[in-house]
């Protein structure tokens, strides 16, 4: 790992730090409004705890960080293609009841 100097606030050099901080802002500060520095804190070690054990991420395959750094995310893909395959063998099953 080598420790890389950008410009602040251009995107197109640092743009994971950059959609970072928009989240941060966007889906923490400004709705949870802390008033207090201890306030703010935790606020932000609730939304980091949640974006990276709850909230799904598109860009990794719609897993959670920590399901990815465990390696779940196989099995996660594997169970959601179980579950749409039985969702499309019950709705055929349905279109040839109601036929």
């Amino acid at each position: 790992m080598t420790h890389v100097r950008t410009s602040p606030h251009y995107p197109q050099s640092n743009g994971k730090l950059e959609r970072w901080h928009k989240s941060l802002k966007s889906e923490c500060i400004r709705p949870g409004t802390p008033l207090s520095l201890e306030d703010a804190k935790r606020l932000i070690q609730q939304y980091v705890d949640r974006y990276n054990s709850v909230r799904l991420h598109s860009a990794i395959g719609y897993v959670t960080p920590n399901d990815m750094l465990m390696g779940r995310q196989g099995e996660i893909h594997a169970e959601r293609d179980r579950k749409l395959e039985a969702a499309r063998q019950q709705r055929q099953s349905r279109r040839q009841q109601a036929a």
